[in-house]
This record gives C-alpha cells, sequence and structure tokens, in this order.
C-alpha cells in the first residue's frame, strides 16, 4: 500500500522539526486579496459569505492558490458558535460583530444549553470542498474560539478595549458566567470534532482575550476551559492535533501548555524569544510570530524581522506564521518576500 504523503504541518504538530519550517498566516484568506474582495462583494454580509460552501472555500484555497502555505484555515468566524445556540450575531461594517449581550444572571438563564449543529452545516460542506481541492501535503485547519474570548463578546455584545464587561460579569455573577463557559465548552467539542469529521487535518483554539486576565482567572476561565475541550475532543478522537493560542499569555504560557495538553502554542510577537525557547518550545510546537506590523513595512525591516524569529525559533519544532491575523493594508509583495526569505 502507498504511504499517505506528509504534511510538514501536522509532522510538526507530530514532533517532527522540519529543515525549513512549515508556513501559513492568520487571517490568510482576507482583505489584503484582491481575489478575496471580489467573492465578499458578491456573497453579499460577512456571515453569508460564512455560509456559503462554495464561496468559503473559494476564499479558503486563494491564499493556497498564490503563496503555496503548507496550511489552509476554513474561512469562518468564533462566533458562529453563538449563533448556534440561537443567539442574534450580526457584523456592521467598519464596526465588527454585534451581538444581544447576555449582561446580567436573568439573561443568561435563557441560553440554549446546546448548540444546533445544523446550522452550522455550511461550515462541514466548505471543509469538505477544501479538502477534497488540497493537494496531499497540505494541511487543513479547523477551529474555535475559546469559551473565555467567545463569552467576552457574548456578555457585552460587542467587542470592548479590555473586555471588562465579561471580567465584571464574572467577578459579579461568577455562577452565571460559569453556565456561558460551560455551554461553549460543550459545544466547541462537538463543533471541532464534526469540523475533524469534514476533513480537518488539525484544530486550532483562539483566545484572543486571554491576556486581559490576572493569573487566578487566566486559570479559571482560559486555561480549564482549553483543557476540557482539548479533552474532549481527545475522548473521541485521540490523535487530534490542538493549536492553542491565548494571546498576550506571556509567562503563563508554561502552565497553559502543561494543562491544556494541546499539541502547540501560538505566540505573539511580543513573547520573550529563550523564554519561549526554554520552557514552552523544549515540551510542544511553537507557531509564530511575527509583528503583522513589520510585514506592511517591508523592505529590510521585513527581513530582519523573518530573520529574527528563524534565529530564535528554526532550530526546535516550529510553524512559521505571524504573531496575529493579517492586516488588510498589507502589500502582497511583502507577504512573497516574506516566504522567500523562509523558504530560501
Amino acid at each position: 500500500m502507498p504511504q499517505p504523503a506528509k504534511k510538514p504541518f501536522i509532522d510538526v504538530l507530530s514532533g517532527q522539526r522540519q529543515p525549513v519550517p512549515p508556513m501559513w498566516m492568520m487571517r490568510q484568506a482576507g482583505r489584503y486579496l484582491p481575489e478575496y474582495r471580489e467573492v465578499r462583494a458578491k456573497a453579499g454580509g460577512f456571515l453569508d459569505l460564512c455560509f456559503n460552501p462554495e464561496l468559503a472555500a473559494e476564499v479558503t484555497l486563494q491564499p493556497i492558490r498564490r503563496f503555496g502555505f503548507d496550511a489552509a484555515i476554513i474561512f469562518s468566524d468564533i462566533l458562529v458558535i453563538p449563533y448556534a445556540l440561537g443567539r442574534a450575531v450580526r457584523f456592521e461594517v467598519g464596526e465588527g460583530p454585534r451581538l444581544e449581550p447576555l449582561d446580567d444572571p436573568a439573561k443568561v438563564a435563557t441560553l440554549a444549553a446546546h448548540a444546533d449543529l445544523g446550522k452550522l452545516q455550511p461550515v462541514f460542506d466548505a471543509l469538505k470542498i477544501v479538502r477534497g481541492a488540497l493537494d496531499s501535503q497540505t494541511a487543513l485547519i479547523g477551529f474555535c474560539g475559546a469559551p473565555w474570548t467567545v463569552a467576552t463578546y457574548m456578555v457585552a455584545g460587542h467587542g470592548t478595549p479590555d473586555q471588562a464587561p465579561a471580567r465584571m460579569m464574572a467577578y459579579r455573577h461568577p455562577d452565571a458566567f460559569s453556565k456561558i463557559i460551560d455551554v461553549l465548552v460543550d459545544s466547541s467539542i462537538e463543533y471541532l470534532l464534526a469540523q475533524l469529521a469534514a476533513g480537518a487535518d488539525a484544530l486550532q483554539i483562539f483566545d484572543t482575550w486571554a491576556g486581559v486576565l490576572p493569573p487566578t482567572e487566566f486559570v479559571r476561565w482560559s486555561v480549564e476551559p482549553t483543557r476540557r475541550i482539548v479533552e474532549g475532543v481527545r475522548a473521541k478522537a485521540p490523535d487530534a492535533k490542538i493549536i492553542g493560542f491565548p494571546r498576550g499569555a506571556a509567562a503563563q504560557l508554561p502552565g497553559y501548555v502543561e494543562a491544556t495538553d494541546v499539541n502547540g502554542v501560538s505566540i505573539d510577537w511580543t513573547a520573550e524569544p529563550s523564554f519561549i525557547r526554554e520552557r514552552v518550545q523544549s515540551r510542544v510546537a511553537v507557531q509564530g510570530n511575527l509583528d503583522p506590523l513589520v510585514l506592511i513595512s517591508g523592505g529590510a525591516a521585513l527581513d530582519r524581522a523573518v530573520d529574527n524569529v528563524l534565529a530564535n525559533f528554526a532550530e526546535g519544532r516550529f510553524i512559521f506564521n505571524l504573531g496575529h491575523g493579517i492586516q488588510p493594508e498589507t502589500p502582497i509583495a511583502h507577504v512573497e518576500q516574506m516566504i522567500r526569505r523562509v523558504r530560501g
């Protein structure tokens, strides 16, 4: 029987360092690409694009065709889970997401106990289309938002600079806040398992707002729910490859890695390299961490920054990525420059 083709991205998550680090970019299917903007205009609203399997698959594949990245990440959003829980979710142009706020215990009592995964069937259909279109060496990533980060939007009804509404609710009404977290943990496990069944090779859990929490709350609201999700997914898919991204976790990363049992961890551009090498990369794969702004800058500054990331992390298990999402105003030529530098 022929051996299945190796996927460098999956090999790194399985513990095998690659001589040339596999690479992809967070938000690689997005507004910096003219072909994405064209499809987006055709789709109508943002959620219309997420829930149109053919168009979501198309924008997922666009950066693979253009740049040959080692992984595609399905085009979707972390707020599809609240939508599947029956909450109103909409995206206002220039303002970001808007939800009906769950800002007191009485409202939390109205939250559905289980997500209706039927509402997310378009995401699974898009995954199947992408899986069929990718070559055998390119990995496909499914994802969800971490319960803490998703809850911050559900409580406030929109993003805020420091997610104070959710932090206040967690202090004032910990039982009600726990209910939101518990529902999100259970729903996220089912959602991630369904993404694996539809063809995802690996999963990423985005905890964009982990960095606003004090250490005790970080353990309670970021680490613990993520640990439960990983455990729940692995109970049914023991070999599932999972990356955690507790953005801004800094010195709390070693504890996060140990407690959650993720295969890899994504780091932002503020992470201190020697600390990450000694305390994190010695145990799991590391993914990151180019500053998205230096990618906009280009030129010699970009070359230096790419070289710096490689010098810091490429001797170990490493996936080259940005420290967060690519910005819409990023020139395509700078992305090409970065790829040449990493792979050259």
